[in-house]
């Protein structure tokens, strides 16, 4: 049996290609999709559903706060609970951004039907409010040598625009070899103008995300600890490592202070997904880094996290394939010939 840590994918990760992933790899969770089905009926909600279901794959639709994230969650607990406890012993659990969430009900310290309250409600509450946006920009080449100093001149441009009157821009999530970085418009438009084109797609600004990570949020987190009450929360039963890249202990937590992170810290300051990644593989040291459903894009994040981490001596994209060919470190879920090594399907 392996060791493996569980890592929660967060907005962004529901694309077209993932279009009715949801019932299509989870017949079997028919009953729990059916409940948070409800509970989105009962808010006026579109089901998940009627979204996994539908025709076809739309921006504007399926990417809203209020409707990604609970299909995204859906996806990840489900996959989480795909998972084979005779081939994979889970040590911690790991998500990034709205992936925390998520890594609260896989990691048992929330219920599968109250971290879909927590998602659901936040997603909506972002969604309503809209505050401001991301965009997202890589400092690691393409062949994912790590490039430190091209880092620090990136946030240090975004410090530059950050202090003209105006405008606000801050780092909002350390993503592998990608810095995601949040404002107002005036502080994005002033990004995108000021760095070059990279990789013939960046800056890229995220659909329907707002200034997430950032004290734009300040309002949100404050209307998410009124809608979601400390009750909701218990002792995880496996580690939890957080966007700071603490460790949550069982029978160790203090379950108001997980609560106070969740609906404080983690909506206003950044997440810094790479130290989160650094902490599982350092402290844990586990066989498996597994990146749980909906979609792929989130394992290069992964692996440029451990090239960061110096994780088996990796320095590069090429000693991260050859690593996953001789021994794999890395299994993507919303692969389907990765998904069969770890599940029971």
């Amino acid at each position: 049996m392996k060791t493996a840590v569980l890592i929660c994918p967060g907005r962004g990760t529901y694309t077209k290609t993932e279009l009715g992933s949801l019932t299509r790899l989870h017949p079997d969770k028919a009953p729990m999709i059916a409940g948070f089905d409800a509970a989105r009926m009962a808010l006026g909600q579109e089901t998940l559903t009627a979204l996994d279901t539908a025709p076809s794959y739309s921006v504007s639709r399926h990417t809203r706060g209020d409707n990604a994230s609970g299909l995204i969650y859906a996806c990840t607990l489900a996959d989480s609970l795909s998972i084979d406890a005779e081939k994979v012993r889970i040590v911690a659990v790991t998500g990034n951004s709205m992936g925390w969430y998520s890594a609260l009900a896989c990691g048992g310290a929330l219920t599968p039907d109250d971290g879909f309250r927590v998602v659901n409600t936040m997603g909506t509450l972002m969604q309503q409010s809209l505050i401001g946006g991301q965009v997202i920009y890589p400092f690691m080449s393409e062949d994912w040598h790590d490039d430190p100093a091209r880092r620090n001149e990136i946030l240090s441009i975004a410090a530059q625009i950050a202090a003209r009157p105006g405008h606000q821009l801050s780092l909002s999530i350390d993503l592998g070899g990608m810095l995601v970085l949040a404002g107002n418009a005036e502080g994005l438009a002033a990004f995108e103008a000021a760095v070059p084109v990279a990789q013939a797609r960046f800056p890229m600004r995220l659909a329907n995300h707002a200034a997430f990570h950032t004290a734009m949020q300040a309002p949100v987190a404050e209307q998410g600890r009124a809608a979601l009450p400390l009750s909701l929360f218990s002792q995880p039963t496996v580690p939890l490592i957080d966007g700071r890249g603490a460790i949550w202990w069982p029978g160790a937590t203090k379950t108001d202070a997980l609560w106070d992170y969740t609906l404080g810290h983690q909506v206003t300051e950044p997440y810094l997904f790479t130290r989160a990644i650094t902490i599982a593989a350092r402290e844990f040291a586990p066989d498996l880094f597994i990146v749980a459903g909906p979609g792929t894009t989130l394992g290069g994040a992964v692996a440029q996290s451990l090239i960061r981490a110096n994780w088996k001596g990796m320095r590069s994209k090429a000693d991260f394939q050859a690593a996953q060919q001789d021994d794999p470190v890395l299994v993507s879920m919303g692969m389907d010939d990765q998904r069969r090594t770890v599940t029971r399907e």
